[in-house]
């Protein structure tokens, strides 16, 4: 046996060989078609295909790499150390939608960590046939182990003699062990144009009539590779069809354009796997299966076959995959709704949706589209133990497909329908194994559902309940959040003869809104006042938190009679002992009402503005500490001030201020040119001034913190 990698070569000879006998009597222990080994590589986090057999390489390379991190079955065995079995699409779909979403046919497959003690090697894994509802055995998960065992064993003495046991180069594609067959085995399987190919791709034999077919003689296409003899077939809407017959061993037909100056312009070609290899036959158009692809007009050859795989691919089995990308952008489950909308409906030519979450055993609607004003409104807060088709969806864990209304009827007698004429799905959402909820897709003409579209649709509906999982969670956080950081502010801010104060606080509008940013008067035993603002950095529940902690602990100091620098050091001292993983930054001025002197320190703040009397403003240049919470050495310098009568203080945090790809300065100049038209008015009147910009932006990522006093 030869193992020859497509490129590169691996980490040493006698590893390659050790995982190339593995990944081979794996696949023939288990009755697999196909085959391989991920190895460690040197960079942390990543694992790379070190052996592939039964498959061709290049037609796999989006997955020759795979981050240990990502919800795939390869890296959760080498994470947990517990083999993954996934005896079919079906059970696949419900654990890792995102392999499915990429590789959406019928196959079965089996993952097996490579471990010796501590030590993690890699991933053993065999692809097979698919047993629809039929478990994997437990012979076959001992085999397995056992491969996989004593692979582990082998690659630990190499690494004790030595060798690293990482793998930094591509796949060595191993021959297949059965042999794909000449011409003879060929031709028996069918009588058009054949080309019998192995399962690396390389063609062992080619008929006549498929060198005529394909323009080129046939002795040239013996001994090379498929998509080299025939290079129109390395279009993306073919590769797929393609993989799907090494995956799933079923024979696929399909209709393949190779551009109008080719004799003829489109054929069909049909692909018949079996353990030996793969027989694949062209013929003029006839039954294809697929419709032609109007983008794959060209030879994928040059730079257009680069512009085209920039592109991306064009059949409409594909859009969906924007949906994934979008899908990581949505924080709220009503984003998440409208991304699906807006990605999933057009892909597959959809009309009407519906999704609904489910709460204490009853399913509720979170968005609606498409359907007749108040029509769903019948099915809203339905208990699961109802017979609906967007209820036993969730409950059995299986997408329901309806090709006509009358089927849906059928199948369920008396159910009101919105429409005569149409078609539907309903998808589970199911995260984790967990019930999120239903989806129900609705089409305006009967149609049907390929198994293509069956397993992708299935796959991103366990795409989109992640992502309605993760804004759930987000929603209970940013609500909990919401009720801490109001919870924790001042309710009321003191009224003292001679100083008024007023304060603002904005949550973030974008991402985690609520954040640690905080303001605080508090009059002390003095009767001076205690000006306070202050912004934990973060956001979310810990930000609140310790912004709480930090407030009442400025709060102690203060009334403890301390010092300005004596209490802002103290409360550094403190954020170093609870140690949150937090810094903050904080403003604190210490204001005599009768006098207008007043004792200010900053920490890590931005300056303070001050508008005289005379309507004149200014940005104050106070020196400062560190940060909250970095150094418990650090020194935090005060500076005296004076507010006269008319006078006004703005304390502020960063985020009315801040501008992505701005600089803050800019802000602050902006803020100072503001207050300074904003007055003469009422002290509220001026804060809502201040802060109008902020409320409209509807990106703002930061919360916004702000405190005026003004002494008359």
């Amino acid at each position: 046996m030869t193992a020859t990698p497509d490129r590169g070569g691996p980490a040493s000879d006698a590893a390659g060989r050790v995982l190339a006998r593995a990944a081979v009597d794996a696949v023939r222990a288990v009755g697999g078609s196909a085959g391989g080994v991920y190895l460690r590589s040197r960079t942390e986090g990543l694992l790379r295909m070190a052996v592939l057999t039964g498959l061709p390489g290049a037609l796999f390379r989006p997955w020759w790499r795979i981050q240990v991190n990502r919800p795939y079955p390869v890296a959760e065995a080498f994470r947990s150390g517990q083999a993954v079995h996934l005896p079919d699409g079906e059970a696949a779909v419900l654990r890792f939608p995102q392999l499915m979403a990429g590789l959406p046919f019928p196959f079965g497959s089996l993952y097996e960590p490579v471990r010796a003690g501590p030590e993690r090697f890699g991933v053993l894994l065999v692809v097979r046939p698919a047993t629809p509802g039929v478990p994997v055995g437990a012979g076959d998960r001992r085999l397995m182990r056992e491969t996989a065992e004593g692979l582990a064993r082998e690659l630990a003495g190499l690494a004790e003699a030595g060798d690293p046991v990482c793998w930094d180069a591509d796949p060595l594609c191993v021959p297949w062990p059965l042999p794909a067959g000449g011409a003879g085995e060929a031709v028996d399987r069918l009588a058009q144009g054949v080309l019998s190919v192995d399962r690396q791709g390389v063609i062992g034999f080619a008929s006549a009539a498929a060198g005529r077919l394909a323009g080129v003689p046939a002795a040239q296409l013996a001994g090379r590779g498929l998509w080299e003899a025939l290079p129109w077939l390395g279009h993306p809407a073919y590769e797929d069809h393609v993989r799907r017959a090494f995956l799933s061993g079923e024979p696929v037909c399909f209709e393949a354009r190779r551009g109008p100056d080719a004799d003829p312009p489109a054929l069909s070609v049909c692909l018949y796997p079996t353990a030996s290899g793969v027989t694949l036959t062209l013929e003029a158009p006839g039954l294809p299966v697929y419709p032609p692809d109007p983008e794959a007009a060209q030879p994928d050859t040059g730079a257009g076959a680069a512009a085209r795989a920039a592109g991306g691919r064009a059949s409409a089995l594909y859009r969906p995959v924007a949906l994934a990308i979008a899908l990581t952008g949505a924080m709220t489950a009503r984003q998440v709704s409208a991304v699906v909308t807006e990605e999933l409906l057009p892909a597959f030519g959809g009309r009407q949706l519906a999704i609904y979450l489910l709460d204490e055993r009853h399913l509720y609607l979170a968005w609606e589209t498409g359907f007749p004003r108040g029509f769903l409104d019948r099915f809203d807060g339905v208990s699961l133990d109802t017979r609906l088709p967007g209820v036993e969806t969730l409950t059995s864990g299986r997408p329901l497909f309806f090709e006509s209304m009358q089927h849906l009827a059928s199948a369920y007698p008396g159910i009101p329908l919105d429409a005569d004429v149409g078609a539907r799905a309903f998808l589970p959402l199911i995260a984790s194994g967990r019930p999120v909820g239903s989806c129900i897709l609705g089409f305006d003409t009967p149609r049907g559902f390929s198994p293509e579209e069956r397993t992708v649709l299935t796959a991103l509906a366990g795409l989109i309940a992640q992502a309605l999982a993760r804004a759930r969670r987000y929603d209970s956080e940013a609500a909990l959040a919401r009720g801490l950081q109001a919870a924790l502010l001042p309710h009321r801010l003191p009224v003292t003869g001679r100083v008024a104060t007023v304060g603002r606080y904005l949550p973030g509008s974008a991402g985690m809104d609520v954040g640690g940013d905080w303001y605080d008067v508090i009059e002390t035993a003095s009767g001076r006042l205690a000006l306070v603002i202050g912004d934990v950095q973060g956001h979310g529940v810990a930000a609140a938190a310790t912004m709480g902690q930090l407030r009442s602990a400025v709060r102690a100091f203060a009334l403890s009679g301390n010092t300005p620098a004596q209490v802002v050091r103290g409360t550094n001292q403190l954020l170093i002992d609870l140690d949150p993983g937090q810094f903050a930054s904080c403003c604190y001025v210490l204001l005599d009402p009768a006098s207008g002197r007043a004792l200010a320190v900053r920490a890590g703040h931005p300056q303070p503005l001050l508008r005289r009397a005379d309507g004149h403003a200014e940005v104050l240049d106070l020196p400062g500490g560190v940060v909250l919470g970095v150094d418990p050495a650090a020194a935090y310098p005060e500076s005296e001030l004076m507010l006269e009568p008319g006078a006004l203080l703005a304390l502020y945090t960063d985020g009315l201020v801040e501008v992505p790809g701005r600089d803050i300065d800019e802000g602050v100049e902006r803020l100072r040119a503001a207050l300074a038209a904003a007055c003469p008015a009422p002290l509220t009147e001026i804060a809502d001034r201040l802060v109008a910009g902020a409320e409209g932006q509807a990106d703002r990522p930061d919360d916004i913190a702000l405190l005026l006093a003004s002494r008359s």
